[in-house]
């Protein structure tokens, strides 16, 4: 796990196939969370939506319904690992991780 802090090796991470594949007897129990605190570079994902039952967004929602201790923090986390991970232009990705922390700072940030 240190190396792929180290390394920010990105981790797609689909927690309702995790679920119907029974990785994890119940959502609630998803290891999401120890991912993030430990460093990792997780990111939510979809898989194969139509079998697994739900999107992007249905995956996070459902997540953060199921594991209450996620905060804005983690949702905040998720997203700029997911924008730090992806293939796009990095102009783009500066741009979309100053959204990102702008939304943050004005919504969501801790006091």
């Amino acid at each position: 796990m240190r190396r792929l802090a180290q390394d920010r090796v990105a981790l797609t991470v689909c927690p309702l196939s995790n679920e119907k594949l029974c990785v994890f007897p119940d959502l609630a129990d998803h290891n999401i969370q120890v991912l993030l605190d430990a460093g990792l570079a997780a990111t939510v994902n979809s898989d194969d939506p139509a079998y697994f039952g739900g999107y992007l967004n249905t995956n996070f929602v459902r997540l953060f319904a199921a594991v209450p201790t996620l905060t804005a923090v983690h949702a905040y986390q998720l997203a700029s690992n997911s924008i730090a991970a992806s293939f796009a232009p990095e102009a783009d990705r500066q741009r979309w991780e100053g959204q990102l922390r702008e939304c943050f700072e004005r919504f969501a940030a801790p006091a």
